[in-house]
């Protein structure tokens, strides 16, 4: 969306003149149209450059929360939603957010649905937001939809920080071991390798293994580090393509260890979105369509759309869900239970609220599993290193002994 500079008449003949932000000229001079003004020039205010660091938006998921349940308790309060969005931007921290509500206000006072203002603003208020809102506004719920939706967000938020912490501490450990290993290797061990040289004499096989190591990492660091940059862009890359995506997406799935956490996790998400889409009043086909979107893996999405296009041959939801293989039996055979009692969406949530905390155990025993591995790891092979290096100090000791 871009910033338009605007002059024109009202119907009394006074020159008006203003900025709007929308997708085109045509679209401004449809908005003013309907204030009936006469627009008369419209150009394209060129945006200042700026340096933004940030990635994205630039608008947390705790924004959108805090956001949201404002909003919901100003419209249950009988406040005008225009006043709601008003005092909302004004308020709001996050002068990116701020932008953004501004835009969606000119948007509604111009005669757009709040819904359709939203949808101008995707990477802030995603399918799942924006569908959910248009819902609660044909239904006249719109403050009970914005309550949902807030809940929904902060249980996603509890998910990913669930995520982070089976990744985060992990890897932690990984880059610290690679850092003091070679460290010890560029650095420290060519010390000892100078110190033995003028000794003389022959050195055990295990000293001789680590100073070769040192000394190919010595001299090809540069090389090292490059290939490894390499392999990690040409990863990203791969992952970019659709064959790329599938694949990895399909290993992360089987992986013995991370595999059966990121399927809970896909199942957790699936369950909790369509259950809080179709509670909303959105139509399953629908629902299904922005679950596949969130998804965040291939495999799943691609069986939700496989799904999505057995039920509109007229089959159930827990039918192809099962031929998928994706979904674990006792989900499928859950949402079998809750389709025949007419409680979908009641059951997709005490499904969701099952593997949430299935998530939260399986992240517990993954930390209490690594933790003692990693450092089982890290010791053997520093003391590996340190016990080559004073084999031959201890040989020495013991030929002057």
């Amino acid at each position: 969306m871009e910033t338009y500079i605007w002059t024109g008449k009202t119907r009394d003949g006074k020159k008006q003149k203003g900025e709007l932000t929308a997708n085109s000229k045509d679209d401004v001079i449809s908005t003013l149209r309907k204030q009936n003004i006469m627009v008369t020039s419209v150009a394209s205010r060129a945006k200042k450059l700026s340096i933004n660091l940030s990635l994205g938006s630039g608008v947390t998921d705790k924004d959108i929360v805090v956001f949201t349940r404002q909003f919901a308790t100003m419209i249950d309060a009988g406040l005008p939603l225009i006043q709601c969005l008003d005092i909302l931007a004004k308020q709001t921290e996050n002068k990116r957010f701020a932008s953004a509500i501004n835009d969606i206000r000119q948007n509604v006072e111009s005669g757009s649905t709040y819904a359709d203002a939203l949808k101008k603003h995707p990477r802030i208020f995603n399918d799942l937001y924006a569908n959910m809102v248009a819902a609660g506004e044909l239904g006249g719920i719109l403050d009970t939809i914005l309550n949902r939706l807030s809940k929904y967000i902060e249980k996603s938020m509890k998910l990913k920080r669930q995520v982070r912490a089976a990744l985060v501490y992990p890897s932690t450990i990984v880059a610290v071991a690679i850092v003091v290993i070679v460290v010890l290797l560029v650095w420290v061990i060519p010390i000892f390798a100078k110190m033995f040289m003028d000794f003389g004499g022959v050195l055990p096989l295990p000293t001789r293994i680590v100073i070769g190591a040192s000394n190919f990492m010595e001299h090809n660091i540069i090389y090292i580090v490059g290939a490894a940059g390499a392999l990690v862009f040409g990863l990203h890359r791969y992952y970019k393509t659709q064959n790329g995506r599938k694949t990895i997406d399909r290993l992360v799935l089987i992986l013995p260890i991370f595999g059966m956490l990121m399927r809970k996790i896909a199942v957790a998400k699936f369950t909790r979105t369509l259950g809080t889409l179709i509670s909303s009043g959105v139509p399953i086909l629908d629902g299904l369509d922005i679950v596949a979107k969130t998804s965040g893996n291939k495999i799943v999405e691609e069986a939700l759309y496989e799904t999505k296009r057995s039920i509109s041959e007229g089959k159930t939801l827990a039918e192809p869900l099962e031929q998928t293989k994706v979904f674990p039996p006792m989900v499928v055979q859950m949402i079998a239970v809750g389709e025949t009692t007419g409680a979908l969406d009641a059951m997709l949530s005490k499904i969701a609220d099952f593997y949430d905390e299935e998530v939260d155990s399986t992240v517990g025993s993954l930390t209490a599993l690594l933790e003692p591995m990693l450092m089982i790891f890290l010791g053997v092979v520093i003391g590996a290193i340190v016990i080559a290096m004073y084999l031959p100090i201890f040989k020495l000791a013991g030929s002057i002994g």
